[in-house]
């Protein structure tokens, strides 16, 4: 993923902002190649922690790798792990930490079952 000029804040690094939208792209990409993008009519998902560990700060011009990797498979959340790394030498590490996603019942709110797309698609 390019980082963009329009990211940088005053002290021209990455603004610790845009972490989260470089997580929530990558996590999207993920969905995408799920089937029905993990929700339907009755469920979807929805960020109910994000947890980032800013190791180092992200200059201009450069490229990001994103890892994400599951930590804990639950009945109706799941935990991913996160790494943002340098595109050109994933010695260097950005940031680490984990988001976990819920998936909830559209009209109630409440939490619902992990949808079995989804549950497959981390199994394999």
């Amino acid at each position: 993923m390019p980082v963009r000029w329009r990211d940088l804040d005053a002290f021209n690094h990455v603004n610790n902002s845009k972490y989260l939208s470089y997580l929530e792209e990558a996590r999207l990409q993920w969905m995408l190649t799920l089937p029905g993008m993990g929700m339907d009519d009755r469920v979807a998902p929805v960020v109910a922690a994000a947890h980032l560990n800013y190791r180092r700060p992200i200059e201009w011009p450069a490229q990001v790798t994103i890892e994400l990797f599951v930590e804990r498979l639950g009945n109706s959340s799941l935990t991913i792990g996160h790494r943002i790394l340098a595109g050109d030498d994933e010695g260097v590490l950005y940031c680490d930490g984990n988001v976990v996603m819920v998936w909830i019942d559209r009209q109630t709110g409440q939490a619902a079952p992990l949808p079995a797309a989804v549950r497959e698609a981390l199994a394999g």
